[in-house]
């Protein structure tokens, strides 16, 4: 049925706003966090650690899942989960149980880095699988949309939690919130999703080993540069997600609700629009060059590095807040093509467990810099010199992760190149 892979688009984006914006809750209300529960930059930067390291373990298993088993259900029991764990997290305090204390810190890891992170791993391989095994000539289109609801998402989540706590005057409320929010979301899925075919051919194969997937991932030198630009956007925004609202209140003196509005909103607003029109572009220009999506791509890390080491150096609020708008522009024309420009050079068959790898790698390396290095820069550097090394350091990743992609659009991308053939959605039987 033709008009359904719309409706899975719709769904999925839905579920993907609260992924993201569950996620991004955390960052906007971290001075509010730190000082009810005596938390430091260090350990922040820990819980920030553990969580990408445990997104990163968690989806590679997910992947494989993904590519093998019922997608609908995986990403069912995902969305109820995490959103089980979310609204927990406003429960966090100091416990003693059977005479062994557990301390708000210990609570917050576990929920916000084990649950949370747990839960939403296991969404993107399966969810990313199934729009593509829907939308192939609308592919571009398809993944800008999906990718814009996490815009959104990240948009909104600091407007949203600045309403509840205005309302509720609790930071714990806003974590409730969005919890029961997607809990009602994962009732919907139960009855609405549905199962659909990887593609006319795959479904006549049997179950593949993860070897199978894990080579033809990793001999693919084109999709290994491509995965190496992911891994300096997921750096970069998670460091952004993570730090940019304290940074922005320390640095400049405003307050920190304001700080956390101002640099998710209007950062990913322009995102937004820029991932509609990106995906829209691409799928236009694709079919007379192959290779646009990696040119588009590779612009704009050169782009956004350029961004991002003004916001370094800036020293007006305005000012700053205006550059991480063009930071967002630049982001969302990357972003358009993030999956796409890998399943170009990857078999369908393989396509959940690919996100996973890719998620795996860049995650991890994204725990060690957002969490790890840029905590412990700012625990020794603050105000101006912090803001501009830690935004320096983002700059130079997007730069670096350019010269590695152009490898791919010069030397690799042709020869391995996947023509692909739009075989419809169907309901799988």
């Amino acid at each position: 049925m033709k008009w359904y892979k719309w409706l899975l688009l719709l769904m999925l984006g839905v579920a993907y706003f609260f992924h993201q914006a569950d996620r991004a809750i955390f960052g906007v209300l971290t001075p509010y966090i730190q000082a009810d529960l005596g938390l430091n930059e260090i350990q922040i930067g820990h819980i920030t650690t553990v969580l990408f390291i445990t997104i990163a373990g968690f989806t590679f298993f997910a992947g494989f899942l993904g590519d093998r088993y019922n997608r609908k259900w995986i990403i069912t029991v995902s969305l109820l989960f995490w959103s089980c764990a979310t609204a927990a997290i406003g429960l966090i305090d100091n416990f003693e149980i059977w005479g062994l204390t557990i301390s708000a810190f210990a609570m917050t890891m576990f929920l916000r880095s084990i649950a949370v992170g747990g839960g939403e791993s296991f969404y993107a391989p399966s969810a990313m699988s199934l729009l593509a095994s829907c939308h192939k000539k609308t592919r571009s289109l398809a993944f800008s949309i999906h990718q814009a609801a996490l815009y959104f998402g990240l948009m909104m989540s600091g407007v949203l939690a600045a309403k509840v706590l205005g309302l509720f005057g609790s930071w714990r409320a806003v974590f409730a919130a969005f919890g029961l929010a997607g809990l009602v979301l994962g009732l919907v899925f139960i009855f609405a999703l549905r199962e659909v075919p990887r593609d006319v051919v795959d479904v006549k194969k049997d179950k593949l080993p993860l070897s199978a997937s894990f080579k033809a991932y990793f001999t693919n030198p084109s999709a290994l540069l491509a995965t190496t630009g992911f891994i300096a956007i997921v750096c970069v925004n998670n460091a952004y997600l993570t730090w940019a609202p304290k940074i922005f209140a320390e640095r400049f003196g405003v307050d920190a609700g304001a700080a956390g509005s101002h640099t998710m909103f209007y950062h990913h607003l322009v995102a937004f629009v820029a991932i509609l029109i990106g995906g829209w572009l691409t799928d236009r220009f694709v079919r007379i060059m192959p290779r646009f999506r990696l040119a588009l791509q590779i612009l704009s890390l050169l782009c956004g590095a350029v961004a991002l080491l003004f916001i370094g150096r800036v020293g007006c609020y305005t000012a700053a807040v205006a550059l991480t708008a063009v930071y967002g522009l630049f982001r969302g024309l990357f972003e358009v093509n993030t999956h796409a420009s890998v399943f170009d050079v990857i078999s369908s068959r393989h396509h959940a467990s690919v996100v996973g790898f890719m998620l795996l790698l860049a995650m991890f390396t994204g725990a060690l810099f957002a969490g790890e290095l840029i905590g412990r820069i700012l625990e020794r550097f603050d105000g101006a010199e912090g803001c501009f090394i830690v935004f320096a350091l983002m700059a130079f990743t997007y730069f670096l992760a350019a010269l590695l992609m152009s490898v791919s659009f010069f030397f690799t991308f042709k020869k391995d190149l996947i023509v692909k053939e739009d075989t419809g959605c169907q309901f799988k039987r």
